[in-house]
């Protein structure tokens, strides 16, 4: 594919919010495979469309499952000196014309079927606490001794090697294979798929099983850091464009900017997976740490690569649902910060603006449910009022006169936490449009997301993924800015506020140790001046 199919292909298909099926890879394994997904996929759609099935095509199905659950189960028993390529072939190539039932028929086979032999382990623990370690060893000769530890370590070998479950052997063939490491990233993504839906004890031991392994697997030693420029194939810059999830790629100018002067886009790429990213970053050159994605996105010209003190990283995207859960974006930050430091020394601040994905839906549920029980409140009896355990006034007293002080035709309800809600929800976002409700509006909002940003926790971290994910990797909130994504994606998912995170190279040890052992969240005093007049609100 050339930059010309690239712009036709980009004007025919793209719109701001698409997105690519990631249940389903989009570039499968080999050009033969590619064929029969189509293939199938066409056929089941034609299906859907018909109504009934024949009989014939229910009898297909099934002799297709066969063919490909045979295939698996050959590329687990074969010896190591048969010859796999072919059986690996027709099994990962055979997967690809499965129906979606079928497929996920398959896996559940491969995660009960092939698991642990937990009788064999069970005899193995039984043999392992029947041998005893004498009290006293000076009463042991030591020909004794060494039979006895001899016994220990013959049966916890065995016992290792009990403990791990028959799929390893598939994992272990298909990454040796060729096209085998994104194959398996892909069945990886279609079970994350179904235990969206259905929560199957054998699925997810599957699952955490093959996670450890593409873990080892993509460790930072085996992958590349390669700068994704214009003059990369289209190919890559397909994926590049389809992947981008923080700020969609609109065009081709779109992309030509965001690889240009004043702009770098690094990806991790692995041999096994050629020409694709598995991770990808942004990074804008600027003078200041930017405060809202328009400047980032839309400055023009660029400032000169000389003049500039930041490196912003603005975006971070995985290019592959099957690696989820698996750190990489932790790696691809740090080494791209030696990087840039190494080529451009003049750089010192690295920072980023990033999006708050989880305010929204916290702050929704925290007015709705706080409105409930302030109206079960007002109807009891003066003297029992404000007595739930539950009930808490998010809002301060002047945050709560400036709400309903607003003109009841624009901004209705019983309580300030209830015109707050009534305006957030507005599928039009009129209130950004006006200055009186953003007067009204912006006070709490700022304030309650530096609540949400450093003090509302899950399991001792921060509840924010975005926010853990910089925090645990060293990182320090910085301020968090107003207005910085007016876009719709921005509105709905955090009123359009934005947060920079600095990464401050001296510390980034210390604040990520701090972070991953008691949930300490570095932030500046910036942040706190939200907090602190009304800490115990």
């Amino acid at each position: 594919m050339n930059k010309k199919t690239l712009s036709i292909l980009m004007r025919a298909r793209m719109k701001p919010n698409d997105r690519p099926n990631l249940s389903i890879s989009p570039f499968p394994l080999t050009n033969a495979a590619s064929k029969m997904h189509q293939n199938n996929n066409s056929k089941e759609n034609k299906s859907a469309g018909e109504g009934n099935s024949a009989p014939n095509d229910s009898g297909k199905s099934e002799r297709e499952f066969k063919r490909v659950h045979d295939s698996m189960h050959s590329a687990i028993a074969m010896n190591k000196t048969e010859v796999l390529d072919d059986v690996l072939n027709n099994f990962s190539e055979g997967y690809f014309t499965l129906s979606h039932e079928n497929r996920r028929k398959l896996l559940l086979a491969l995660a009960r079927d092939y698991d642990l032999n937990r009788l064999q382990v069970r005899e193995l623990i039984k043999q392992y606490l029947g041998l005893e370690i004498p009290a006293d060893k000076a009463q042991v000769s030591s020909s004794e001794e060494e039979g006895l530890f001899s016994s220990f370590y013959r049966i916890e070998w065995n016992l290792r090697h009990a403990l791990q479950p028959v799929y390893e052997v598939l994992f272990d063939r298909l990454n040796t294979h060729p096209g085998g490491l994104r194959f398996l990233s892909i069945l990886r993504a279609e079970i994350l798929s179904i235990l969206a839906e259905e929560n199957i004890a054998s699925l997810r031991a599957l699952d955490s099983y093959l996670k450890e392994k593409l873990s080892t697997w993509l460790s930072p030693a085996a992958l590349e850091l390669h700068q994704i420029t214009w003059d990369d194939p289209a190919s890559l810059l397909e994926k590049i464009v389809a992947y981008e999830a923080v700020h969609p790629i609109s065009n081709l100018l779109d992309l030509k900017r965001r690889l240009g002067i004043g702009r770098r886009c690094f990806g991790y790429l692995h041999p096994a997976i050629p020409g694709e990213p598995l991770i990808f970053i942004e990074v804008a050159l600027m003078k200041n740490v930017a405060q809202t994605i328009q400047e980032v996105l839309w400055d023009s010209p660029p400032i000169p690569e000389s003049e500039a003190t930041c490196a912003l990283f603005y975006s971070i995207s995985s290019a592959q649902p099957g690696l989820a859960g698996i750190n990489l974006g932790k790696f691809l930050i740090k080494r791209v910060v030696k990087l840039v430091k190494r080529e451009m020394p003049h750089i010192s601040t690295f920072a980023t603006l990033s999006p708050i994905p989880g305010f929204m839906t916290w702050l929704l549920s925290k007015l709705a449910s706080q409105t409930v029980l302030a109206e079960g409140d007002m109807q009891q009896p003066v003297t029992e009022r404000s007595g739930s355990t539950f009930y808490e006034n998010i809002l301060t007293s002047e945050e709560e006169e400036a709400l309903m002080s607003l003109p009841k035709d624009i901004a209705t309800g019983k309580n300030g936490m209830e015109v707050m809600f009534n305006l957030l929800t507005s599928t039009s976002y009129k209130w950004i449009h006006s200055p009186e409700l953003v007067s009204a509006l912006e006070p709490p909002l700022m304030r309650l997301c530096a609540r949400y940003l450093l003090q509302e926790k899950k399991r001792g971290k921060a509840l924010d993924s975005v926010a853990n994910f910089h925090l645990q990797n060293g990182a320090m909130v910085e301020r968090i800015n107003w207005s910085a994504d007016r876009s719709e994606k921005g509105l709905s998912q955090s009123g359009g506020i934005m947060v920079n995170y600095v990464y401050s190279l001296d510390n980034i040890e210390e604040y990520a140790h701090s972070y991953f052992s008691n949930g300490a969240i570095q932030a500046s005093s910036d942040l706190h001046r939200y907090l602190e007049p009304h800490s115990d609100k």
